[in-house]
């Protein structure tokens, strides 16, 4: 039971954020990378998307925090909507641009690319993160 809730809330969590990324790379393609630079444009979307994931995560959470019923499987949501993540990346994204792995990974900037991957590793862990800020929040009594 418990993993069908994981499954489910790590596809919305991934969906959510994904959905997101999807409009704002694509107003970072066509509009902001012709101005400032495609270093820039990526580095301006970084703080977006982090208060997204923030937002997507702390949804996710209260939605379904009564059936996880502890901290522990919240890194198994942020760790399987990681996994949804690369994956789309690695099959529709590449296929769609034409790159292979290899390809993909050369084309990333530095610094865009370290502040990328650092998103990665936090998309990872805000539903951790969000959980343990809700479970302090219910034992203070403020909600």
């Amino acid at each position: 039971m418990k993993t069908h809730q994981i499954m489910k809330a790590a596809v919305i969590y991934f969906a959510l954020v994904f959905a997101t990324a999807f409009v704002l790379g694509t107003i970072r393609v066509l509009w902001l990378v012709p101005i400032v630079g495609t270093r820039t444009a990526e580095l301006v979307e970084m703080p977006l998307m982090l208060a997204v994931v923030i937002i997507a995560a702390r949804w996710v959470v209260r939605h379904f925090e009564e059936a996880m019923g502890s901290l522990t499987p919240w890194l198994g949501v942020g760790g399987t909507a990681l996994v949804l993540a690369l994956l789309f990346d690695f099959t529709v994204v590449l296929w769609i641009r034409g790159l292979s792995i290899s390809q993909y990974v050369e084309a990333f900037d530095p610094v865009a690319g370290t502040a990328y991957f650092v998103m990665l590793g936090v998309f990872a862990l805000m539903p951790l993160l969000a959980a343990r800020k809700e479970s302090s929040n219910v034992m203070e009594g403020v909600r």
